[in-house]
Formats: structure tokens, C-alpha cells, sequence
């Protein structure tokens, strides 16, 4: 299976969290740092078509801000996922891949107790809805909660965690309602 990492990380130079994970990946997962390679938010959509179409798993990563996602994400989300390509009238490219999203909040207090009131898997639903939208099998979340206060040992955990998470070949899919 062939899978690319896509992790949009506006302050890579200052990421622990997320510099981690990625590094924690083997070599034959494609992993892109948008950010760098697009710091003017100018997206080259052919490119960026090639890469999806050539795998068979999408995985989005970046950290959590404002309960949703860094700009550039969403940017990324309006010019790569283009009607005729990813939806609409032709728009199949990427029915059958597999899509997940690879979160890491800075805080632990999600949940109905928690301050947040919702669950981080609450505040992803617009991922799942794109996903269903453009065709993909959405994966459960792989969610590395209170990423601002892990310990080393903690980290390093997560990072086999996500590694064998990426690597799985029989990952659950979530469906409309959970």
C-alpha cells in the first residue's frame, strides 16, 4: 500500500510533537511538509494531483489550532480538492483511497467534562464529511492528545504508535455516524 503523509505545520522549526512522529515513520511512507513547500500558499494542484492519485492512503497530519486546522490546510482542502476532480460531475480521482487524519491538540481537555465540551473526533467532522464527499474510506483519527505537555517516554510511545498505525493494513473504517 502506498502512502503519503501530507503534515501542514506552520512552526515546524519549533514542532516537537509533530517533528517526532514523522520521524518515526519509515522510509517508504512519502511524507510532504507542505509548509515548506508551499510557504506562500501558492499550491501547485497538478503536483499535488500526481501524489494523491499515485496512493492508496492520504494521511493529513498537523496539529490542532483554534479546534480545526492550520491555514494552509484548508487552502490546500479548496485548490487541490477541485470539483470535475475530487467530487462532483467526474470527480472520482480519489475514490477508493483511504483517508486519515493524524491530530495532535496541545491540550487534554476534550470531552463532554473536559473545557472543550467536544470530542476531538466531534471537531474533525468536516474531514469525515470532505471524505465522504470526494469518495475516500475515512479512517479513524490517530490523535495524539495534549501534545503541549507529553513526556519524553510518553512521546516516544506515541511515535511507535502512529508508526504501526500508518503501516496497518486493516484499519477501521468510521462510518456516517460515529
Amino acid at each position: 500500500m502506498k502512502t503519503v503523509v501530507l503534515v501542514f505545520h506552520p512552526h515546524w522549526e519549533q514542532s516537537r510533537v509533530n517533528k517526532a512522529l514523522v520521524k518515526g515513520l519509515d522510509s517508504q511512507i512519502e511524507v510532504r511538509n507542505m509548509y515548506q513547500l508551499y510557504p506562500d500558499f501558492q499550491i501547485d494542484v497538478a503536483t499535488e494531483h500526481r501524489v494523491l492519485e499515485a496512493a492508496d492512503r492520504i494521511v493529513l497530519q498537523f496539529p490542532m489550532y483554534w479546534y480545526s486546522s492550520p491555514a494552509l490546510l484548508k487552502q490546500w482542502e479548496d485548490d487541490v480538492l477541485s470539483y470535475g476532480w475530487a467530487y462532483g460531475t467526474g470527480g472520482t480521482a480519489l475514490h477508493g483511497k483511504e483517508l486519515m487524519i493524524a491530530v495532535s491538540p496541545g491540550a487534554d481537555n476534550y470531552g463532554p467534562e473536559g473545557f472543550a465540551k467536544y470530542s476531538v473526533r466531534q471537531l474533525l467532522r468536516p474531514f469525515q464529511a470532505t471524505s465522504r464527499l470526494i469518495g475516500t474510506t475515512y479512517l479513524k483519527p490517530f490523535v495524539t492528545t495534549g501534545a503541549a505537555s507529553l513526556t519524553d517516554s510518553q512521546l516516544a510511545t506515541q511515535v511507535q504508535q502512529y508508526h504501526n498505525y500508518v503501516r496497518n493494513d486493516d484499519l477501521v473504517a468510521l462510518g456516517d455516524f460515529e
